[in-house]
């Protein structure tokens, strides 16, 4: 009694697909490549690189395909209770010169562009029963610890309290929602472009976050 042991983690990751004014997305090469690159470097016990995802760079409209993952990611973690469920989303700050931990998402969508469906709304509320677009979400994840290793491995990161109010925002607000219903965890992580960081050196960032969210998990 009272003595299970460390839980299992299981980190599902997505990116994004292009958008305007970004004609390939990092974080689609990053999560396509991801499942292959982390067999290679090796895995902590008790760590499991979960689904690997790349969505439409679309709000509203990207919703189903959002939420098809996130609740099949929730069935597959039903059937061990002593799982512990992470959704790491990554996304990219076009202008960005380092890595970015984001803490929250607001309940806004004012796109300053149409996304890739066509959808440009502006002062919107997310998730309209939740309130108003002062209503913010925070992720229950160890960032500040995170950090810390991070950054004890030479990577250049920071920690945002403002995720924007894009595409970015607008899928992590569902998945902090979502997860917190769920008791799972959520993350969202913005990553420069390859032309600022090199695509190996962001690899291996991704790698060194996923053992550094496991590691505050277990």
């Amino acid at each position: 009694m009272g003595s299970e042991g460390p839980r299992d983690v299981v980190i599902h990751v997505t990116g994004f697909k292009k958008f305007q004014g970004v004609a390939k997305n990092p974080t689609e090469t990053i999560v396509n490549n991801l499942k292959d690159f982390v067999e290679k470097r090796g895995w902590p016990a008790g760590v499991t690189l979960g689904s690997c995802t790349v969505l439409e760079t679309a709000g509203d409209g990207a919703l189903p395909s959002l939420y098809k993952i996130l609740e099949s990611g929730t069935a597959a973690a039903n059937n061990d209770k002593r799982e512990q469920v992470v959704w790491l989303h990554l996304g990219v700050n076009s202008g960005a010169l380092r890595f970015a931990i984001e803490r929250l998402a607001a309940n806004e969508a004012t796109f300053l562009c149409p996304d890739e469906l066509g959808w440009q709304p502006q002062q919107h509320p997310i998730v309209p029963v939740d309130g108003g677009i002062s209503c913010t979400r925070e992720t229950c994840c160890s960032i500040e610890t995170i950090l810390k290793i991070l950054k004890e491995k030479g990577y250049e990161v920071t920690i945002s309290d403002d995720a924007g109010r894009f595409v970015c925002n607008y899928v992590y607000y569902h998945s902090l929602r979502f997860a917190e219903q769920q008791g799972h965890k959520s993350l969202f992580v913005h990553v420069p472009l390859f032309s600022r960081i090199d695509e190996e050196t962001q690899m291996q960032f991704i790698a060194s976050l996923l053992e550094a969210i496991a590691l505050t998990c277990q």
